[in-house]
């Protein structure tokens, strides 16, 4: 997917870029390979790879999920940005907050943030387990979201505490992710969330299998959880 056909693509998905969108993004993909180079952001730095699989595939989620009000979003384990910084760049109004536990990568955020423009965007040093007890981001947020960080069962423990109640969980997926919604029921029942929508859409170009599940937030989550860090990893809810 080129530049253009990146362009053209969420066009018919009704997300019009303007020319200054369209350059934050060129300046994302040239941040993104020069900075690969000093440290491992990603194994994708091709450009129409990272327009299709990095770009489109973070605002898919956009697609399904309406994000053109000032929401406040959580994204953990973000890595390189993803999904949060190019929804942010379709969508300036959202307050994006990320949380990652390599502080290398938080740099490249603070400095990608700075090059692009970005306005109420912060980055958080810290581990998820950690930062889902903190009680100045524990259930404060209106969407929490993560792409392909962990299974559903051990993604839940980590993302749900930091949704506010009535607040939303996006869990960004692949093919395999019926099988993790079976693993995950346990889990999201104690955590005090259920599964309001899903969706199964193909990426273009490549037609691969996506998911999108959409959990509500009902109830406040047990102080106890998150657990302490590799717990969730180790022991998820079952």
């Amino acid at each position: 997917m080129n530049e253009q056909q990146f362009i053209e693509a969420l066009a018919e998905k009704g997300i019009q870029l303007s020319d200054h969108q369209i350059k934050q993004f060129k300046t994302y993909f040239e941040l993104l390979v020069e900075w690969n180079e000093k440290m491992n952001l990603t194994a994708i730095t091709e450009q129409q790879e990272v327009y299709l699989k990095h770009f489109y595939d973070s605002i898919t989620a956009a697609f399904y999920v309406d994000f053109s009000k000032p929401l406040s979003i959580c994204d953990v384990g973000a890595g390189a940005g993803f999904p949060s910084l190019p929804m942010k760049i379709c969508f300036p109004e959202m307050r994006v907050t990320i949380v990652d536990s390599l502080n290398k990568r938080i740099q490249f955020l603070t400095h990608l943030s700075d090059q692009l423009g970005l306005e109420h965007v912060e980055f958080v040093h810290a581990r998820a387990e950690e930062f889902g007890q903190n009680p100045v981001y524990r259930e404060s947020f209106d969407v929490v979201t993560a792409r392909a960080v962990a299974r559903l069962s051990v993604l839940s423990e980590l993302c749900i505490p930091l949704a506010k109640v009535g607040g939303r969980f996006v869990a960004m997926k692949a093919a395999s992710a019926e099988d993790e919604l079976k693993d995950a029921k346990k889990a999201l029942t104690v955590l005090g969330a259920e599964l309001v929508e899903d969706f199964s859409f193909q990426l273009p170009v490549e037609n691969s299998e996506r998911k999108l599940y959409i959990f509500s937030k009902k109830k406040s989550t047990p102080k106890k959880y998150p657990r302490k860090p590799g717990t969730p990893n180790k022991s998820p809810i079952q």
